[in-house]
């Protein structure tokens, strides 16, 4: 979406995080593939070289961990804004967002809601406002590689943007072989495939191990779940043209690569993550965000912490995440999340790490400070205020 006014950079300052603790858990069309920067040049990383991000801020972290726990019971769950907003119509209910039409342009809130396995697990505070400022920042920070459709964001948890036309497959791009879902690469992998969306896979790869070269593993935007789609299907089932295809594959993977630096400046590995893309008005293609995910946040994506990689890779180990896996592995352990009717509940600790972990990576990689949520006003009536206001000056 060619935006009509740059994304603003992600706001409201508190303290700027750079140490935590975690847990420790003993050929494609036409396109380049494009490689990841060496996880060795952290060594000489000045920003990462004198300390660990993991060596914690205690007091920080825990001034998160109670504020999470004091907001549980306002968290994001659910809007109504068609009905407390008389501009908007048409609500349409993402796996994350909640999208209300208004003439030319979308307006999409970034709930709390938590989702994995194609489904709701719980609600995490602070969460959407989280993910709506760090995709902003990254919306803002990559318009060298593409256009997008943000227009403004009048509320922490809300961005306006362009209304376009959405290809129907989702980019997935991946550095490794990792992950614990039905498509993920470990999964198909262990189970034998060797050929994945077009992308012949070697032979005698281990569990998040990195791939030679950084690959695309497109999926349909399937109502119930996504299906794995190679290139040659994609043009096969008409969902994009040869050029719209070969367009939006080097948009994805230059995005992917830059995102993949970025990280490591900051002492972190950007494993994998998912885009979406769609059509102006115009006909420029643009990176959208319509489904919910955001971009390269911890709900599209997965984040490694760098400087243990190695250690914990070498050790048969999990590598330290600071994304959502931990939660997905938690559900795994305790139910069938594909299968069960009824899941248990998330523990309130679970989900309060969660919190602060998305926090955290907000902090670390924006190189900014996450401003808690100050007031007791339910978010649903700031946010339709704020929605109110800005629609009245477009």
């Amino acid at each position: 979406m060619a935006a009509s006014s740059a994304p603003p950079a992600a706001q409201n300052p508190l303290k700027t995080l750079r140490n935590a603790s975690f847990p420790r858990p003993c050929r494609l069309r036409m396109v380049s593939p494009a490689r990841s920067p060496p996880i060795s040049a952290l060594a000489s990383s000045p920003s990462t070289a004198a300390a660990s991000p993991l060596s914690a801020d205690a007091r920080h972290r825990d001034d998160v961990l109670r504020a999470a726990r004091a907001a549980l019971s306002n968290c994001l769950s659910e809007t109504f804004l068609d009905r407390t907003v008389p501009e908007l119509s048409s609500k349409a209910r993402g796996k994350v967002r909640d999208i209300y039409e208004a003439e030319d342009h979308l307006v999409l809130v970034t709930t709390d809601r938590q989702s994995a396995f194609d489904r709701v697990l719980a609600s995490i505070p602070f969460k959407g406002q989280v993910l709506n400022e760090t995709s902003l920042w990254w919306f803002n920070k990559t318009q060298h590689i593409t256009p997008n459709a943000v227009v403004s964001a009048p509320d922490s948890n809300v961005t306006i943007a362009k209304r376009c036309s959405v290809f129907p497959v989702e980019f997935v791009v991946r550095g490794f072989v990792t992950g614990s879902t039905d498509t993920s690469l470990w999964t198909v992998y262990n189970k034998g495939v060797r050929n994945y969306c077009g992308n012949v896979l070697p032979e005698g790869m281990v569990k998040n191990q990195r791939l030679p070269a950084n690959i695309l593993t497109p999926t349909t935007k399937a109502v119930d779940h996504d299906v794995p789609v190679s290139p040659d299907e994609i043009i096969q089932l008409g969902l994009m043209t040869e050029n719209e295809l070969d367009e939006v594959s080097s948009k994805a993977l230059a995005l992917f690569a830059y995102g993949q630096q970025v990280a490591l400046e900051n002492g972190l590995i950007l494993v994998d993550t998912k885009y979406e893309f769609g059509k102006g008005a115009d006909g420029t293609i643009m990176l959208i965000d319509e489904v919910g995910y955001a971009v390269h946040t911890p709900d599209s994506s997965r984040y490694w912490i760098a400087n243990s990689y190695e250690k914990q890779f070498n050790a048969g180990c999990e590598p330290e995440n600071v994304d959502k896996e931990f939660l997905r592995l938690w559900f795994k352990e305790h139910c069938n999340p594909y299968e069960d009717e009824v899941l248990p509940e998330a523990p309130e600790d679970l989900v309060c790490e969660l919190a602060w972990r998305y926090i955290f990576l907000f902090e670390t990689i924006t190189n900014s400070n996450f401003q808690l949520p100050v007031t007791e006003e339910p978010i649903h009536d700031r946010i339709s205020r704020n929605v109110s206001r800005a629609l009245s000056s477009i």
